[in-house]
């Protein structure tokens, strides 16, 4: 596959990590003011959207520079014009100086059963791509499927599955991997994510290190996989293949590698700094899976899990149930900040990180 998933994003994006950090001086152009406690907390998380339109509460905590992205569900889009509307309504917000570039707006449509916008493409399931589809035309499919969701103001869709799916497993019963062997998923899910980057959308390549083996969803339920690490090495390819394409994000997995680490994948240090980032060399923007899951009850919720996710290294951390929710994670986000608990300067260097993505987005 080619060098560059993202013609307008990601590789902008790397430009710009190299180029723009907040902690060495603010924003291009500008005299930001360092960002506060509760900005740093805010930011951290990804944070949802109750309604079709923007509440009062999200409206003031964007002013304050407090939220910089944000995950959309159907609920949010029962058709192009409402979406259309509240992507603009989200956008329109003046936030502080260093913060103000477009708030990262993301969507889970990787096609079949996981469809957010149902007027939008991939036409397809993941599966029925990978059998029916060269990676081309796998192309081709991501490229529609980012034009039509920056048509309606989301820049970020929560694809490709870059997992290897195992008969009997929750992501083979549900269509949801491209395929059955690491190197058709490899191909496949780059060269989706390589058309979403050619529309100019942003591509989180998830859920690392794999959800292939799982049995339920972790939406559902707690997933432990047991499989030997020589096992889970082979099912990377995909997203070392990803990595070598210049994905600017990936997902990382709520479930429980028992070859990797006793706790999930996403709460990890071992996983999330050294796997991914020290070992396979990954410098792009890390995002969780949802965290206030059945998969995380047992780590504290919400707010404990906000605070594990952010010290395991994660730099957006996706709170999906309600705007409420999202606010008691940042609160612990914040009071950890203010304990010691966090570190600042890892704050800040994720802060800088999506900062750089999201400047690549454009106005």
């Amino acid at each position: 596959m080619g060098r560059g998933v993202v013609s307008r994003a990601g590789a902008v994006a790397v430009a710009a990590l190299a180029a723009v950090t907040l902690a060495s001086g603010g924003a291009p152009g500008g005299a930001a003011a360092a960002p506060t406690t509760a900005q740093l907390a805010g930011q951290r998380i990804t944070w949802p959207v109750d309604g079709t339109t923007v509440s009062a509460s999200m409206r003031a905590a964007i002013a304050r520079g407090e939220v910089g992205s944000v995950i959309l569900f159907s609920r949010n889009a029962p058709n192009p014009a409402t979406l259309s509307r509240l992507t603009r309504q989200l956008q329109s917000i003046p936030r502080p100086a260093g913060l103000d570039a477009p708030l990262l707006v993301t969507v889970d449509q990787e096609g079949g059963l996981v469809k957010r916008l149902a007027w939008a493409p991939p036409t397809m399931s993941a599966a029925r791509m990978g059998a029916r589809l060269d990676p081309a035309g796998i192309r081709a499919e991501g490229a529609a499927t980012g034009r039509a969701m920056l048509r309606s103001g989301v820049n970020a869709d929560l694809a490709p599955v870059c997992d290897v799916a195992q008969r009997g497993g929750d992501l083979f019963r549900d269509g949801r991997a491209f395929g059955t062997t690491p190197a058709a998923v490899a191909a496949d899910c780059t060269a989706f994510a390589q058309g979403l980057g050619d529309a100019g959308a942003v591509a989180p390549a998830k859920h690392f290190p794999g959800f292939g083996r799982a049995r339920v969803n972790t939406d559902d339920a707690a997933v432990r996989v047991t499989a030997p690490r020589a096992v889970l090495d082979r099912e990377m390819e995909p997203f070392r293949t990803a990595i070598a394409a210049r994905v600017p994000m990936i997902m990382v997995s709520s479930i429980i590698f028992t070859a990797l680490a006793p706790r999930p994948a996403l709460l990890e240090p071992s996983v999330v700094r050294g796997l991914l980032r020290d070992q396979l060399g990954f410098r792009g923007v890390t995002i969780t899976d949802a965290i206030d899951t059945p998969a995380l009850r047992a780590y504290g919720g919400t707010a404990g899990a906000s605070v594990g996710t952010a010290a395991a290294g994660m730099d957006l951390v996706i709170i999906a149930t309600s705007e409420a929710e999202a606010a008691k994670g940042m609160r612990a986000v914040s009071a950890a900040l203010e304990s010691g608990r966090l570190p600042r300067a890892d704050a800040r260097a994720s802060l800088d990180r999506v900062m750089a993505l999201r400047r690549s987005l454009g106005r």
